[in-house]
Order: structure tokens, then sequence, then C-alpha cells
């Protein structure tokens, strides 16, 4: 394992942000009821499963405040009198109408609990619409604390977005606020101010003019979207369309830059969408949602997987703001937020967590994604060389799973961490057409649903054709890497693993020769097998295209 030295001690600083990391998080965490009611799918939200929504709302620029209404349809998944829905407390839900009468509801923190005049039985599908305004929450940090940002751009225009990835839809639209249950379409419809222009999630129906100087804009989602995905952006914004010829035909392209922008932005963006696509539909499969499309907003902050409307802000810079969080030099040839970002269309928007506690099914996927694109464009040793450089990012401060339940997630590790633990596994498979198979695999079994870190794990085992589940335990649920402890004497190599699962048995490659890698199979009692001359303490070492601790101790 590496030690991040203090040349990248800048990067350790972006990292923490980035993977939503602060003082507060490595305490002993404490939930509360609060906490339940947002993460736990109880039968009040089990009782019914979100079909299409119509988000409709007036956006007060001045005010920093916004009003209108969501639509619910739904169809009931068993009899029911009474269900949960969620927005938070700070905006004010004037009234909720069912069949043109309004509803009795109650509120419990951010949760809101609806009672209908009647049983509503299983399989009977119907809708209500709920009527709110308010002043949003406001991001502090964002993307990484979640919220609405209303700012100017360098003219002095205004520039408004939200990102509320942790913290929630339902701080800032009423909805059904759990991973579990994505809605199968919507129309989002948001006014704005007439001299302004609005993005959202999908493809533009019509802009019609409305009150007091505004123009709605009216966004249709075809696929199924998670709540958080939502999202809008109001600026000045040029936009500019093109296409790209994928696996499933042609795919358009819409490119939204502020105006002052454009110049830039154009030549910048180009340079990598095309090729990330094309990298991304080789190691995935066919980008996901044909019927949205594929778009690159630029937003007031660092980025977000919108769904077909990806927040750019990365100031049209190589890396990360300037920056390779590898240390390998690779991370300087592509724009890190256009290929993150856009890789989470596959992983996290195409394959979704139940629960956030099993975010690493997002993330680890999408910074491997990295990788893999690193790998397509410029070989597999620089792929290699970037995946080993980004392990100096990685803390081992908890588990990379979190607590399930109360909408909590684990450690930021599930990035890096998470990324090294699947190309440990690719290097289990050690046959990347199986691998890429794989990947493949996940994508179409999986395709616009949402699933549980089991259902990952036993599909890749499955089609692998490997028992990993030890491999899974050791990097998901505990904190520490698995430690190759060894001693070398008289011509001989002593092993066994150290690690917090039981008879952790991963194999390994090592130097028992000069000038090449060979397999052990290490266990948790000392094995020993002859090493060929000119091998010794001072020269051994393990394939660096695995992620472990390695440790030199006596018998």
């Amino acid at each position: 394992m590496r030690k991040t030295n203090l040349a990248f001690c800048f990067i350790l600083a972006i990292s923490a942000l980035f993977c939503g990391m602060d003082a507060a998080a490595q305490q002993p965490q404490r939930f509360t009821k609060a906490d339940t009611l947002r993460g736990l799918l109880t039968p009040l939200r089990s009782c019914y499963d979100i079909n299409y929504y119509h988000l409709d709302i007036k956006i007060n620029i001045e005010e920093q405040s916004i009003a209108g209404s969501n639509e619910f349809t739904f169809t009931a998944t068993q009899d029911f009198d009474r269900l949960q829905f969620d927005l938070f407390e700070n905006l004010e839900i004037s009234k909720v109408v069912y069949r043109g009468a309004e509803l009795h509801f109650t509120r419990e923190f951010n949760a809101v609990f609806l009672t209908f005049p009647k049983q509503i039985k299983k399989g009977e599908k119907q809708s209500f619409k709920v009527f709110y305004a308010g002043k949003p929450v406001i991001a502090k940090r964002p993307p990484w604390d979640g919220g609405f940002i209303f700012s100017k751009d360098n003219s002095g225009n205004p520039w408004v977005s939200v990102a509320c990835q942790g913290l929630g839809a339902s701080s800032w639209w009423p909805n059904k606020d759990h991973q579990s249950d994505e809605v199968d379409s919507m129309l989002i419809s948001i006014s704005v101010p007439g001299q302004l222009r609005e993005v959202s999630n999908g493809r533009l129906r019509s802009v019609i003019p409305a009150d007091e100087g505004y123009n709605q804009y009216n966004w249709f989602v075809a696929s199924p979207i998670n709540n958080y995905n939502i999202s809008l952006y109001i600026g000045k914004y040029a936009h500019w369309s093109d296409q790209y010829n994928g696996e499933k035909g042609k795919l358009s392209l819409d490119f939204w830059s502020l105006e002052s922008d454009s110049a830039q932005a154009r030549p910048h963006w180009e340079a990598d969408v095309k090729r990330m696509l094309r990298s991304f539909e080789y190691w995935f499969g066919p980008y996901p949602f044909y019927k949205d499309g594929y778009k690159l907003v630029q937003a007031p902050h660092l980025g977000m997987e919108h769904q077909s409307a990806v927040a750019y802000g990365n100031l049209f810079r190589q890396g990360y703001l300037g920056k390779d969080l590898s240390g390998s030099g690779w991370g300087l040839k592509f724009d890190f937020i256009t290929i993150h970002e856009s890789g989470h269309e596959w992983f996290g928007n195409n394959i979704t967590s139940k629960d956030i506690a099993d975010m690493w099914i997002h993330e680890a996927f999408t910074c491997y994604s990295e990788t893999l694109f690193t790998e397509s464009e410029y070989g597999k040793d620089a792929g290699t060389a970037y995946v080993s450089g980004i392990r100096q990012n990685i803390m081992n401060d908890m588990p990379i799973i979190g607590p399930y339940h109360v909408n909590t997630e684990g450690s930021g590790d599930m990035y890096y961490k998470g990324a090294n633990m699947i190309h440990n596994i690719r290097q289990l498979i050690h046959n990347d057409e199986k691998f890429r198979a794989i990947l493949r695999g996940l994508n179409q079994t999986f395709h616009h649903q949402t699933v549980t870190t089991h259902q990952i794990e036993n599909y890749i085992a499955v089609q692998s054709g490997l028992n990993l589940n030890k491999v899974f335990d050791q990097y998901l649920r505990h904190k520490d890497l698995p430690v190759l402890e060894y001693d070398i004497s008289k011509g001989r190599l002593s092993y066994r693993w150290r690690a917090d699962v039981r008879n952790f048995d991963m194999p390994v490659k090592v130097s028992l020769k000069p000038g090449r890698y060979d397999w052990i199979y290490p266990s948790s009692t000392w094995k020993a097998v002859p090493l060929a001359s000119g091998i010794s303490k001072n020269n051994f070492k393990a394939d660096p295209n695995f992620y472990i601790g390695l440790e030199e101790k006596a018998r």
C-alpha cells in the first residue's frame, strides 16, 4: 500500500470534499426517527408504486423561492388508505387534491402522511396533486452538501441550479423520496423569467409564455429516473446539437453552456464526449437513455450525474479542476467531470442502488470507468497506472457499505477503493473479454432497475465462475485492507493472509521469478513455495494490479 506524499496533500483535500467526507462523518453516527422515516421503506411507502410525476413550479429568483405543484400517479401494490410521501418541513403544503377534493394530511419531520377517504385496492391506478411553496434549502458547498444554487455568471446574469444527492429531492419538490422506486416517466414544467433559458432532464416538448413575463419550459423524461437526478438549470444559455452513431443507432447530443463561455465550451466538450461514448458503449453496452438523449449542461457547481442532463462545472480544464487525482499524468489527458459524471449514466442512473448505503454500486464502477476510458484511449499500461495512482486518495477509514434504512452512505472510499476492488476482481477473472461481458451484462440484466449489493455480487460471481464472497466482504464491509504477510528464508517464500474475513483466501500474483509475477493461493495459514534465484527480501513484491497490504513478518 502506497502512502500519500506531501505533494499530493491538495489532492486528498479535494478528494475528501468530492467524497462528501468531513470530520463529523468520522464519528459514531446516531440516527433519529427522522432518519428512519427518510431511509426505511415502510408499508406506508411500499404500498404504492410511482408511475408518473408532473412537477410544475415557478422559480422566483429574486426571492429565492419556488411555488407550484407535483402530481403523483401511482399503482397500489396492496390495499391501503394511508401513505407517506416526502417534502422538507421548511416548504409549506397548501393543499393535497384527490378526485377534486382536498385530503387530510399530517407532517412529521420531512415526512407527509396522507389519508384517503376510502381504501384503495391493490392494482388500482390513482393520482393526487400536492400544492406547495417556500424557500428551498440553499447549498453552502454545492454539490457536496446539496440544495439550490442561486448565483450569477461573469456578466451578472442570474444562474440557478439544484443538486441534491444525499440531501434528497424532497428538499425542493414533493415525491416518494426513496431510491428503490424510480418513476417510470415524468413531465418537468419549470417557469422562469423570459430573458433566461431553462434546461432539465429529458427532451424539450415546448416553451409556453406564462404570466408576469415568465416562460414555462416543459421537459419530458421517457425513461425511469431516480429522484435526486431531477434537476433544473436557469441562465443565459447557448445551445448547439450534434449526434453520435452508437450501438442503438443515432443518439442526439445537446450542449448547453453559458453564452459567454460557448466559444471555449464547444471545442472542449466535443474533444471528450464522443470518445467517452465510444469507450463506455464498448465496455458497458449501449448508452441507456437513447429515448431522452445525452445533454451536457454548464452548472454553477462542480458537477453531478443528472440523468440525460449531466451537470458540468470543471471550468473547461483537463483533470479535476486542472489537477490529476491519480498523480500518474494520465489524469490530465481528459476532463474528469465530463468522463466521471457521464459514466454515471450506466452506473447510478441505469443501475441504481435501492438504499444509499449501497452507493458503492454507483461510485466504484463509475470511478473505474475513468480507468477504462484511459485504457481505451492510451492503452492498458496507462489504465493500470491511473488506477494504481488513485490509491493515494484512499483513507481506509470505515466500511464502504453504510448502515441500511437510515439514508446514510458509507465511506468515501467507495470511489477509489471501490474502483481498485473491481480492478482486483478483473485480475482474478484473468480474461478481459469475460470481464467486459460482465460489465455489459450488468447493464443489460439490471437495465433501468434498482438493485442491492447482493444482486451485484451474485451476478459477478455467477458470471465469472468465481467464489468472490470473501473478496466483497473484506473490501466492502471492513475498513482495512487484507495484508499478505510473508517471510523469505533459504530460497523459500512463506506467506499467509491477515484479514478481517475469516479464512480469507484471495489468490494473488507475486514475484516468484525475476521479471514476472506468478499466482499464489494464500489462506489464513502459512504456506510455502520455492523462489527462483535472484528473488530476495530486497526485491520481492506483489503485482501492483492488486490493491493489498504487503508486510514482511518472520514466521
